[in-house]
């Protein structure tokens, strides 16, 4: 099962990425990029992992995550400088979407690298003292405090010196508060994903035994 999880998370890791460009509006009370939806759900799968195979195989995650999000990046720019066909008309749309800034490109890998690693170590800090009790709490916990974490430094890194701080902050604040209230939506998955795995587990030592 860890399989598929370490695939399902380094998937959404590079979909989020390749949706990041596009912006949408809550209303009038915020201006979101499409990612957050994706990159809200890596979270709790990162705390699934450290829940039910431990500290290391979560940090082997990230690692892994940041790897092919890097790996991601250097194809990207290798396959939008690679000369267009006669018969493709729309290198300026694939460039458009799938070449961002720098800037914004440094800011993501750092804000991910940093805070999944604390979200990491948040919730293991947290099972130590609880064991299997209160897994609503480290998952919040740590995941509310990691995208705190995530949402601060992107948007510091990506944006400082190009608008005033006053609509940082505001960025930070609007982006924190639509993850807060994600973080606690998807808490139920994490639960069920908790109970799939340990029930697996469970029946194939009892198949193994017979």
């Amino acid at each position: 099962m860890i399989l598929y999880l370490n695939g399902i998370y380094v998937g959404l890791l590079i979909l989020a990425n390749i949706v990041a460009v596009k912006l949408f509006s809550i209303g009038d009370f915020a201006i979101l990029p499409a990612a957050v939806i994706i990159y809200i759900f890596t979270y709790p799968i990162i705390d699934v992992i450290v829940e039910v195979y431990g500290k290391k195989e979560g940090q082997k995650t990230v690692h892994a995550g940041l790897i092919m999000q890097v790996l991601a990046v250097l194809f990207i720019t290798i396959a939008i400088h690679l000369p267009a066909a006669p018969v493709f008309k729309n290198q300026e749309s694939f460039e458009t979407i799938l070449n961002g800034s720098f800037r914004v490109i440094i800011a993501s890998l750092i804000s991910y690298a940093i805070s999944q690693n604390l979200d990491v170590f948040v919730f293991n800090r947290l099972k130590s003292k609880h064991g299997q009790k209160k897994l609503w709490l480290r998952n919040n916990a740590s995941t509310m405090l990691s995208q705190l974490v995530d949402t601060t430094i992107f948007i510091t890194i990506a944006f400082y010196g190009t608008m005033p701080v006053a609509i940082l902050g505001s960025l930070i604040l609007t982006q924190y508060v639509f993850k807060f209230f994600a973080s606690i939506f998807v808490t139920p998955l994490v639960y069920l994903l908790v109970h799939l795995i340990r029930r697996q587990e469970t029946t194939s030592i009892v198949q193994k035994e017979i």
